[in-house]
């Protein structure tokens, strides 16, 4: 059962991935670790719930994704945007080329184990928590 409030202590993810059943494994996954999962479904509905939703602490998104921009571009985004939210991109169909990634951003191919995601996602959150941003030029 799904509870009807988030615990305060709990991380929240916004998960970014449009197939659906990648994604509710990846809710399922993420639950399990403790982590409170808001999913969107490309990066339009994803840049609503960063809007509406200051206590995101991570993103996890897919490279390829349904809309103008892919995961990549989103990514270079977020970091300008919300500077303080952790990003871990995955892929299971292309890596990141120079200039792909921006700085303090994690990549992971698919398919990606359990533990390995959470210790990912956890380690983007700390780096972001620890102040480790990097400084714009």
């Amino acid at each position: 059962m799904k509870p009807h409030r988030r615990i305060l202590k709990q991380p929240v993810v916004l998960l970014v991935e449009d197939e659906p059943l990648v994604r509710l494994t990846q809710v399922d996954i993420l639950r399990e670790a403790e982590f409170w999962v808001v999913e969107a479904q490309d990066a339009d509905e994803a840049f609503e719930l960063l809007k509406a939703r200051p206590d995101i602490s991570a993103v996890l998104t897919d490279v390829n994704m349904p809309g103008s921009i892919d995961g990549f571009e989103f990514a270079r985004l977020v970091r300008q945007g919300w500077p303080e939210v952790g990003v871990l991109v995955i892929s299971g169909k292309t890596g990141p080329g120079p200039g792909d990634l921006p700085p303090d951003t994690s990549f992971l191919h698919k398919p990606v184990r359990p533990a390995a995601l959470v210790a990912a996602l956890q380690e983007v959150m700390a780096t972001r928590a620890n102040g480790s941003l990097t400084p714009e030029t």
